[in-house]
């Protein structure tokens, strides 16, 4: 009994220790935020080149700087997000006509800006090349788009598929020539739209090395996850949606395959 006793104490007094420190590193990045504008920032940032590859591929450490960067501007969001609310309700408050309410309505949106920065921001912070991390994060999504694309034409598939086997056992069991003919030229179209299919998914070098890349550090769709999340109040609430997302499209494909 002492003994957990001891355990709970300890790890109360770990948790409050996280969240103090929580506390802290918000208080610094507000102070940051007020000392350094987003027009100051995008200065900064203007100074800053990159010439990208041109073979558009990414590399280990630039990945590993990407998810640096996301986690520093997490942070950054936070506090933004939070400022953001703060001013606009003491605008509505205030009267959003008063001169104290314009001018807390001026606060929100230079909030908002912090917000729509916040990865910049980090990235400048954490002493990186800005244009790079900005090259390296349009790459990295690129590899997120093309990851819910696959799932999408792997659903649409599925479902043509599905619609084919149906198609072909109509027209086998057809009688008349008439009914035979309108399946056969169903099935004509079914198959067009594959080859097309097939025809849009030609590879490109760039991307396929870096869905491996990326796939080496986590889920690929988990770029666009993080991205969402931005905009939404409860960060693992974006994620949970493209959790269910995938698993709805999974679901989808499974019934398809069903009917073939």
């Amino acid at each position: 009994m002492r003994r957990t006793l001891t355990i709970l104490v300890c790890l109360s007094v770990l948790l409050g220790g996280c969240k103090a420190k929580e506390a802290l590193d918000a208080a610094g990045i507000s102070r940051d935020l007020e000392k350094k504008g987003t027009t100051d920032l995008m200065k900064e940032v203007a100074d800053d080149t990159y010439e990208a590859p041109e073979d558009g591929k990414l590399t280990d450490a630039q990945m590993q700087m990407y998810l640096k960067v996301r986690e520093e501007e997490k942070k950054i969001a936070r506090v933004a997000k939070e400022e953001a609310k703060q001013h606009a309700d003491k605008a509505k408050a205030s009267g959003e006509k008063s001169i104290a309410g314009m001018m807390e309505g001026f606060k929100t949106l230079g909030s908002v800006a912090d917000l729509l920065t916040a990865d910049i921001r980090a990235a400048k912070q954490l002493g990186y090349n800005t244009q790079e991390y900005l090259w390296v994060k349009e790459q990295v999504l690129a590899v997120s788009g093309a990851a819910m694309a696959d799932k999408m034409n792997e659903a649409i598939s599925a479902q043509m598929n599905a619609a084919i086997a149906q198609a072909k056992k109509a027209h086998d069991e057809a009688t008349d020539e008439t009914t035979k003919k309108m399946y056969a030229d169903m099935l004509a179209a079914y198959e067009t739209n594959k080859n097309e299919m097939k025809s849009n998914e030609a590879a490109d070098p760039a991307l396929a090395h870096n869905r491996q890349i990326v796939a080496k550090y986590e889920n690929e769709l988990n770029a666009y996850a993080s991205e969402l999340a931005k905009y939404t109040d409860n960060e693992t609430d974006a994620q949970k949606s493209v959790e269910d997302w995938s698993k709805q499209v999974d679901k989808a494909v499974q019934d398809a395959r069903k009917q073939q």
